[in-house]
């Protein structure tokens, strides 16, 4: 009897199920479900870097994607034998101790702080520096050294620190919280103990401070020192995790009877669409994975011999078991890559949604039209045109901290910066800055993993970015002077999801046998061009030189703010 699995990958802003042949990795059908409530920009304030997600968005697209694939399939549900989860992190969300979401309990339905805290969500900036401090100088254990040293305001002890001072409604109303991975394969699972719930060891060890060195999350008085509440939350939460080839339970009744599987079907432990998409991609030791999308996750295994004793400077973490079990894995990545072409084409499209949409020189179905056809176009001729700048043209050095910096070295306080703008600069000049931008953060983190002892000899690209933008990808491979091939599937955190899913279903015994089996084959590879190359490495000290300038100063404005508050 053939066997099948399906891989659900939760993004920003939708979340696609795969069902997966097992013994190739062929997709059989796919289902994508959008975030109503996200779509219409529901609590989220941008300009407050505040970005939260209803769970109901997840639930209803949970239910909507296995459903659909196990009906257009029709596969026997008896052959569809295991789930696994992925979803973005640190996306954290308060649960009662039945495990149900707060934002499902009646008063709290409409409240964004009882929601997920979305990835981007930079809120917690005040409490990830307060958590920095103190576990530099509280003379313990330094809870952050396998954190890079540096813990962001991205992740889950921030997060759950700034919402229960900024709300004690929801403080004392939530029980526990759950990284959305673990939330979601609760929510299907007939494990219905949340004290025994087997919690991701990807979500843990990358952004709880989780380490089987001072026996699993930070202690209860380092989390006093901080507050209280978080001291009192440790003993609710967890103290083994558990690595994402392993059984979390199996589809409960209620679950069985919403997708049409059955309550044999293995539901296996839940981890992060990065370290997924790795495994989606392949990843070995020495192999760099990007995973490009708004967000970059950058993703590297490496066995224990070969990191010994090095704790890695900078990154967002390094996990035994995080990608593939028995080995390290390494995280890094930028907090904007997609982003920072998202946010200028939004800039030149004001003009059309508050001009020319309130035109009445124009029919309505004329200002649809042309308001679609420029939104669609505009990345596209930007490209087009950006191409053909020789490269004795000057362009303009821009930063891509336009939501921060993830890695090297978190602080989400930066913000970017455009330079060298002259009367003779145009869109596509600005928009080729802002393409280099993105590839010379890229190459600041390669910089850091070699420097730090970790070598790489190849990258793979993964995502829509990848997939979609030769020209960034070409660019991409001269800033890093190094050639990088892309994977040829649309849904490669999907994917490795569906790999993890068929070792837990003992199908495959390792996740490694299972990714070179079901992984992604590759569909492009980029050269770089040694003609190009010497001209971004001139252009890579600009930004640097930018880099430090913004740094400098942002640090100053910092310090003197200090000085007035105290």
């Amino acid at each position: 009897m053939k066997k099948y699995v399906i891989g659900l990958d939760y993004g920003t802003d939708s979340v696609r199920a795969v069902l997966i042949d097992t013994e190739n990795g062929s997709e059989i059908t796919s289902s994508v479900s959008y975030y109503q409530r996200w779509k219409e920009g529901k609590f989220c304030n941008p300009s407050a870097n505040n970005f939260r997600q209803h769970p109901s968005d997840h639930i209803e697209g949970l239910e909507k994607t296995i459903s659909e694939v196990v009906r257009e399939s029709g596969i026997p549900a008896e052959q569809i034998v295991s789930i696994c989860i992925d979803t973005t992190g640190s996306s954290p969300l308060p649960v009662t101790n039945d495990g149900t979401a707060l934002a499902l309990v009646p008063g709290f339905e409409e409240n964004p702080n009882a929601m997920m805290v979305l990835w981007k969500d930079h809120t917690a900036i005040r409490e990830a520096e307060e958590i920095n401090a103190l576990a530099r100088t509280w003379g313990g254990e330094d809870y952050t050294k396998y954190e890079g040293g540096i813990y962001s305001s991205e992740w889950f002890w921030a997060k759950i620190l700034h919402i229960s001072r900024a709300d004690a409604e929801v403080k004392n109303a939530a029980y526990s919280w759950m990284e959305h991975c673990d939330y979601l394969t609760f929510l299907l699972s007939d494990h219905k103990d949340l004290a025994t719930f087997k919690r991701s060891r990807c979500a843990a060890g990358h952004k709880a401070m989780w380490h089987e060195s001072w026996d699993g999350l930070p202690s209860e008085e380092f989390l006093n020192r901080l507050d209280p509440s978080l001291g009192a939350l440790r003993a609710r939460l967890y103290r083994e995790t558990y690595t994402s080839d392993e059984i979390a339970g199996y589809l409960n009744e209620e679950w069985a009877a919403k997708t049409g599987l059955t309550t044999k079907t293995i539901i296996t432990v839940g981890t992060f669409d990065a370290h997924s998409g790795a495994v989606g991609a392949r990843v070995e030791e020495n192999t760099l994975i990007r995973i490009m999308g708004t967000s970059t996750c950058d993703i590297m295994v490496a066995s224990q011999e070969a990191i010994g004793d090095t704790t890695v400077k900078g990154i967002c973490g390094q996990v035994d078991g995080s990608v593939i079990p028995g080995l390290v894995g390494l995280e890094a990545g930028q907090s904007a890559f997609g982003d920072v072409l998202a946010w200028y084409k939004d800039i030149l499209m004001w003009p059309v949604q508050q001009v020319m949409m309130h035109s009445e020189s124009i029919s309505d179905e004329q200002k649809t039209k042309l308001a679609e056809e420029m939104e669609t176009g505009l990345i596209r001729k930007l490209t087009l045109e950006a191409e053909k700048i020789p490269l004795s043209d000057t362009v303009p050095i821009a930063l891509d901290w336009v939501n921060g910096r993830r890695t090297p070295d978190a602080d989400q306080e930066l913000k970017a910066a455009i330079s060298q703008l002259s009367l003779g600069t145009k869109a596509p000049h600005i928009f080729k800055a802002l393409v280099n931008a993105i590839c010379f953060g890229a190459k600041k983190i390669v910089d850091r993993f070699e420097d730090e002892g970790v070598k790489i000899n190849k990258v793979i690209g993964i995502g829509g970015v990848a997939r979609k933008s030769p020209f960034i990808m070409q660019t991409l491979a001269n800033v890093l002077d190094m050639p990088i091939v892309v994977a040829a599937s649309d849904q490669t955190p999907a994917l490795g999801a569906a790999v993890y899913a068929a070792v837990s279903a003992g199908i495959y015994p390792t996740v490694q046998e299972a990714s070179m089996k079901m992984g992604s084959g590759f569909e492009a590879e980029y050269q770089p061009k040694a003609e190009e190359v010497q001209h971004y490495r001139e252009l890579m000290q600009q930004y640097q030189k930018l880099a430090d300038f913004v740094e400098y100063n942002t640090q100053l404005k910092n310090n003197r703010k200090e000085l007035q508050d105290s």
